[in-house]
């Protein structure tokens, strides 16, 4: 078996990966197979945190834009992001992985408050550590939560989970001919305006020579293929 790339990674997953082909909420068939493959990871021997997205149930972006107080709607947002950390949770566990949600805004009943050193003992110990409720602040979004959790957890890489397999100079759904990337730097992702992460978690993982992987998270057993170094992705890293 080859050895994992990475000691210690964190994966992004956004709501709307969770959909599957829905248009809302959650498909329990993809948070299964993820569950799976996050297994297949750390039967590598890999620590693995998870950050959650919300946007399969509410974005709070969204709802400023018609109107709703940006930083009351982005809190909802953190709650959705909650709900579906529970449900990968239950995922996780019902795959025989031992778990903990750590919340960056408290609720004691449903999940651990953040605690930076608990969170690298749990990974210590061979649990997946599920970051929820964003960064506690509104106007940050989750991939800049994945990015701020990632530096905290001294994580060796950061990867996102999305719905293609890598980052393309367009959407390959929308346009077949957009050309795809096998590594960029971060300048790159900037001065281009590529979609994969906003300007704050770039420059966030660019401060901490963080590398970021793009990868697609519904191919069956990618997230455990790119720690090989196998299957398609994108590296962004530092020239």
């Amino acid at each position: 078996m080859a050895e994992p790339r990475y000691k210690r990674v964190l994966l992004k997953v956004s709501g709307e990966a969770l959909m599957g082909d829905r248009d809302y909420g959650l498909d329990t068939k993809v948070v299964k197979a993820i569950a799976q493959d996050v297994r297949g990871v750390r039967e590598l021997g890999v620590e693995v945190c998870l950050v959650i997205g919300g946007g399969n149930i509410f974005r709070g972006v969204s709802a400023a834009s018609v109107g709703m107080d940006r930083a009351q709607a982005d809190g909802m947002g953190m709650l959705a992001t909650v709900m579906n950390a529970l449900a990968m949770q239950n995922a996780l566990e019902g795959a025989g992985v031992e778990t903990r949600v750590q919340s960056a805004i408290t609720m004691a009943s449903l999940a651990e408050p953040f605690i930076r050193r608990r969170a690298v003992r749990h990974m210590e110990k061979g649990r997946v550590v599920i970051f929820a409720a964003g960064t506690g602040n509104p106007f940050f979004t989750t991939d800049t939560a994945a990015a701020l959790r990632a530096a905290e957890m001294g994580c060796d890489a950061l990867l996102k989970g999305t719905q293609v397999d890598g980052i393309y100079s367009a959407d390959p759904r929308k346009n077949p001919r957009a050309e795809r990337y096998e590594t960029l730097t971060y300048l790159d992702i900037l001065s281009r305006d590529l979609a994969v992460m906003d300007a704050a978690a770039i420059s966030l993982a660019r401060e901490n020579h963080l590398p970021i992987i793009v990868f697609n998270i519904h191919e069956p057993g990618a997230f455990t293929a790119v720690m090989k170094g196998e299957g398609k992705f994108t590296t962004v890293i530092d020239q």
